[in-house]
């Protein structure tokens, strides 16, 4: 009786609280990792070929641990990435409201997870084998109740602690923190058509998610890491496996090599320009709010604070993610600063350069040369620097 007591309290292996949770770490990283690498970008991206007993690894383990459908979780995301920041994005904290998308992440998820539209869209390419079909889809919550066995009788009464910590913690760490506070709090390193921010430059604790920018700027990149001072813990695993010929990353980010200044726009410049777009917008945004900084230190008058705040805040946004109720305010704070506008309509003119779907290569070159002439002879330095910049761009 006394044995069966202990068995009950201490589980099989008898371990501390500490080691215990130093086990509950490990195995719910685990599944971080396997989100990661086999849901995000191995399947809904097709990022990362991964050896085909790693792939079934991470199901197994992910029917184990969270009872997520491969299918399902693809199929939300790609919509997700097809749908950002618009009414039909299942969890965009843009249109949703950020509190809706962090309390309520994981019904979010579950709502859109029950439309079979969109796992008829966007569900194609992934497993469809007979342990998919009879088993993982079929009997999702076999799998977490059979997690909940393994943790009572490894941990006893504390395994029903470390099985909710299980539970909980994608729903936690992605349908709350990725998919709320990556698009609504952190660092920009590109100007992407969204609201996706970087919510941490070490991709430490949600193996690389945290680089939410980066991932919407780049989505088929197998790597999220872009700038020297970012660590993405996902593509260090990914090199691993590599190494090990478990894995091959098919894509990684592109990178912005700059030559000499072209003297004329070709269509090399003009590809250059088109691959680096987001990049080369984010540097103009760098230079728009120093602009906008600078004018305001000469016309602080003309306009409140709040007006100051939100021009440095969404100048340098495309039109069409500027709130629908600040557009009226901030184009009545352009037109009283002229040195402003000019800034303004000719990011608007340089966007038109890959927007525009019925021009000819042709004439994008020359709207191009005519854009760089104008910029140059603006008569404002920042300007002028970014033309000739923009002249140096090269596709490496």
């Amino acid at each position: 009786m006394d044995a069966l007591l202990d068995f009950a309290a201490n589980g099989l292996l008898g371990a501390t609280w500490w080691q215990v949770l130093l086990v509950t770490l490990a195995l719910t990283h685990v599944t971080i990792v396997s989100v990661t690498l086999y849901l995000h970008r191995a399947q809904a991206h097709r990022a990362l070929d991964l050896h085909p007993l790693v792939a079934h690894f991470f199901r197994f383990w992910l029917w184990l641990t969270t009872g997520m459908v491969t299918h399902e979780w693809v199929a939300i995301h790609r919509k997700h990435h097809a749908k950002c920041e618009t009414a039909d994005d299942p969890h965009s904290p843009v249109t949703r409201g950020l509190s809706t998308v962090l309390a309520r992440g994981a019904e979010l998820y579950r709502s859109e997870a029950a439309n079979a539209e969109t796992l008829r869209r966007y569900s194609h390419g992934t497993p469809d084998d007979a342990l998919e079909r009879r088993l993982y889809s079929r009997y999702p919550v076999l799998g977490v109740s059979l997690m909940m066995v393994i943790d009572l009788a490894l941990f006893g009464a504390l395994g029903l602690t470390v099985w909710a910590v299980q539970m909980a913690w994608i729903p936690i760490w992605a349908a709350g923190v990725i998919n709320g506070l990556g698009h609504a709090w952190g660092y920009r390193n590109f100007e992407a058509p969204d609201a996706s921010t970087n919510i941490s430059p070490w991709g430490l604790l949600i193996g690389g998610e945290e680089l939410h920018n980066n991932h919407h700027t780049y989505p088929t990149s197998a790597k999220f890491s872009v700038k020297r001072f970012e660590f993405d813990l996902g593509w260090a695993y990914i090199r691993v496996l590599a190494a090990l010929r478990l894995a091959a990353p098919r894509k990684t980010p592109p990178r912005l090599v700059m030559g000499d200044a072209k003297t004329q726009a070709d269509e090399s410049l003009l590809q250059a320009v088109i691959a680096h777009r987001y990049e080369l917008m984010a540097r103009y945004a760098r230079d728009l709010r120093a602009a906008c900084a600078q004018e305001m230190v000469h016309f602080r008058h003309r306009a409140t604070a709040t007006d100051w705040r939100l021009a440095q805040r969404w100048l340098h946004r495309d039109a069409e993610q500027v709130p629908s109720h600040l557009r009226a305010r901030l184009d009545a704070f352009v037109s009283a600063h002229p040195g402003l506008r000019q800034w303004v309509e000719m990011r608007e003119e340089l966007r038109r350069l890959w927007t525009s779907t019925n021009v000819s290569a042709e004439q994008l070159v020359h709207d191009l040369q005519d854009w760089c002439h104008r910029a140059e002879a603006s008569g404002t330095p920042r300007l002028s620097a970014f033309a000739q910049q923009l002249r140096m761009a090269r596709a490496a």
